[in-house]
């Protein structure tokens, strides 16, 4: 008898989808608020760090699923730390070789990735216990609902901080930026903005459910 049946369902969308809404690491988990906030000034950064996250994400989930079985128990969240750091240090080097102005916008941000919680996370709860195909799928779908979460953030940021979307002047010349979006309270205000807004919809959709059931 299977030791877990759910180690031997197939995926299915819900598994992609698990990341990008229902578990968003971001505006549902509340995981990563550090990178969201700190460098999430720009559509850019935003995106560069959550594609970052991303490759973090996916290849470390996917290294620790193939070895699950091999990796002792007394040891293991020590062991999931050394592979992260590993691919940490490449996406680092990798970042650092395409575009120095980016990584000096990244800052140590990058490397902060081995303690981001979202993929520790992933590691312990999923990878670990479940087959890689599986892993592959819901490591894409975190990493997309991190870097989406990310991306909104930043866009946000940038159009009122700067009055521009990816560089790109949106306004003219009269606009007046609001400074205080590309300020670590204006990450806050977005964020806690974006928070209220799926909540709002997470809520409608419940009650939407419960008006069904009832009907």
């Amino acid at each position: 008898m299977p030791r877990d049946a759910k180690q031997l369902s197939p995926p299915t969308m819900d598994t992609l989808k698990e990341g990008v809404w229902k578990e968003n690491p971001v505006f549902i988990a509340l995981l990563g608020l550090c990178p969201a906030l700190a460098v999430s000034n720009t559509a850019l950064n935003a995106l560069a760090m959550g594609l970052a996250s991303t490759v973090v994400l996916l290849g470390s989930t996917t290294l620790i699923s193939v070895l699950r079985h091999l990796i002792p128990k007394q040891v293991r969240i020590a062991s999931y730390i050394i592979i992260i750091a590993t691919f940490v240090t490449i996406v680092d080097y990798t970042i650092h070789a395409l575009s120095l102005e980016l990584y000096n916008a990244l800052g140590a941000f990058i490397q902060l990735i081995v303690v981001n919680c979202m993929i520790l996370g992933r590691a312990e709860a999923y990878a670990s216990k479940n087959r890689v195909i599986t892993t592959i799928i819901n490591s894409i779908g975190m990493g997309a609902g991190f870097t989406l979460a990310l991306f909104l953030v930043g866009a946000i940021r940038e159009i009122l901080g700067f009055g521009t979307f990816f560089g790109i002047p949106l306004f003219g010349p009269d606009f007046q930026p609001w400074a205080v979006f590309i300020l670590p309270p204006g990450g806050f205000i977005v964020l806690s903005l974006w928070l209220v807004l799926f909540a709002a919809i997470r809520r409608r959709k419940e009650q939407r459910k419960e008006v069904a059931h009832v009907a």
